[in-house]
């Protein structure tokens, strides 16, 4: 009995260290300075809740637990070597691995407890089996518009919110019968069936221009979820590390519907209510374009020049060319900064995990809120690859799916030039009119080559 107790005091002491670093995992992480610091912290952290769970005393053959580490670890690492462009959809699968757990997990305890399941037991069960049931199917959705193997447009049918919250509304008024007669087995599967289809319900209607907000909305679903399961299995480590996802996810979708003109009820459930329309035919207009010799020279004569990021660069992998860029403008005394929009990119953070990538220094990234007053005094305002993040349609076309969207103002840059393979719209599916703009010149090609043949121009015209 005295070595069950040490043996569990072990694993009380490791969980609690765990959730410490967890905890500072996340502190360290809000700031690019100490966020490698935070990174090894959740590692070390989730070793030691590994640790800690394979020392527990239920455990009495570990032949199945190797098993799962090893097929686990197979999975994990290809998983880690993705390019950073697939960095989102990679995350999503992540949430919905998780989520499938968590689901698996209580309707074991579920089955293995009934028909005398306490009542508070049986109320976290059925949160638990929602939560995961819809994130993991809601967190697939995602990746496969992440992937483009789903359309990623919106897909609507009218009277879709009525139903999507009847099924939501339906599931929570079993789990509440369930609570009272936990006996009633047979309407277990029926609440994680509706789960499941409402996951899939849930992100069908959102466009890819949401994305973001959608990831880390399921990121605070699957951390509820995890909390949920803390209190099933009376485990105190995935209680906190549970609530601290959910918390930050939640905190952070509020950041997120913010950036992207949505309200936080719209947030929670999933972009309800949020009509989005069909960009229709693009008109055909005419736009400026320039060769990289004479955008070369323009950013050479220079004072002040904004690089705005977007997915383009991450899909063309060009932040070390940028990075090159930005040193031989800098060695020219030009200053160079880099306007980042909470949005841009397919995931919050995307463009300053790139930059960061390719060393770009953090005093030279600045947030939205920061840059936006001084476009007005930048002599060129570069944008690669960005494109709904600085549509004016946003501030004046009230027609617009974007409109009231907060946007960098790039527009008013007294040169603006835009480097893009062609005139496709962005994740939105709507043209710019920062294109058509007299001060806007067009550098069509890949943004690593074109960035590149700058480069050559520079180097050549500065010898």
């Amino acid at each position: 009995m005295s070595e069950l107790l040490s043996s569990q005091y072990v694993i009380e002491v490791i969980y609690l260290v765990a959730s410490v670093l967890f905890i500072l995992s996340l502190k360290w992480m809000s700031s690019p300075t100490t966020a490698r610091h935070g990174v090894w912290a959740g590692e070390l952290g989730m070793l030691l809740a590994i640790a800690g769970t394979l020392l527990h005393h239920g455990i009495v053959d570990y032949k199945w637990v190797f098993v799962g580490l090893v097929l686990g670890t197979g999975i994990g690492i290809p998983l880690g070597y993705v390019q950073m462009t697939a960095v989102p959809q990679r995350t999503a699968l992540s949430h919905a691995f998780g989520a499938l757990c968590v689901t698996l997990v209580g309707t074991a305890e579920y089955y293995l407890q009934a028909p005398t399941v306490p009542r508070f037991t049986m109320a976290v069960l059925s949160a638990e089996v929602i939560l995961g049931g819809l994130t993991f199917t809601g967190s697939l959705m995602a990746a496969g518009k992440l992937q483009e193997v789903l359309p990623q447009r919106p897909i609507t049918y009218k009277g879709q919110n009525v139903v999507n919250l009847g099924m939501l509304a339906v599931a929570i008024a079993l789990a509440v019968y369930l609570v009272q007669h936990p006996e009633a087995t047979h309407l277990f599967p029926i609440i994680v069936g509706i789960a499941v289809v409402f996951g899939v319900l849930l992100v069908i209607p959102i466009g890819g221009a949401d994305m973001p907000t959608v990831i880390s909305l399921l990121n605070a679903y699957a951390g509820l979820s995890a909390s949920a399961m803390g209190f099933v299995l009376n485990n105190k480590l995935l209680i906190i590390a549970g609530a601290l996802d959910g918390s930050s996810g939640l905190i952070l979708s509020v950041i997120m519907s913010k950036a992207m003109n949505r309200s936080f009820t719209n947030v929670l459930f999933g972009g309800f209510g949020q009509d989005q329309t069909v960009a229709g035919k693009q008109e055909s207009k005419p736009v400026r374009s320039a060769t990289a010799e004479e955008a070369a020279a323009i950013l050479s004569a220079a004072n002040k020049v904004v690089i705005v990021p977007g997915y383009g660069m991450a899909v063309a992998q060009a932040q070390h060319k940028v990075r090159e860029l930005f040193d031989a403008l800098s060695k020219r005394g030009v200053d160079v900064r880099f306007a980042i929009h909470p949005v841009a990119g397919r995931m919050p953070g995307h463009m300053n995990v790139l930059l960061a990538e390719a060393d770009i220094p953090y005093d030279r990234l600045m947030d939205m809120d920061e840059i936006n007053g001084d476009f007005p005094q930048t002599d060129v305002g570069l944008i690669i690859g960005a494109n709904d993040v600085t549509n004016p349609a946003a501030r004046n076309d009230t027609t617009s799916p974007i409109y009231g969207m907060p946007i960098l103002d790039v527009d008013k840059a007294r040169t603006v030039m835009v480097i893009k393979r062609g005139m496709s719209p962005g994740f939105a599916g709507i043209d710019n009119p920062l294109y058509y703009l007299d001060r806007t010149l067009m550098l069509f090609g890949d943004a690593k080559a074109f960035v590149g043949t700058i480069l050559r121009e520079l180097s050549g015209g500065h010898g």
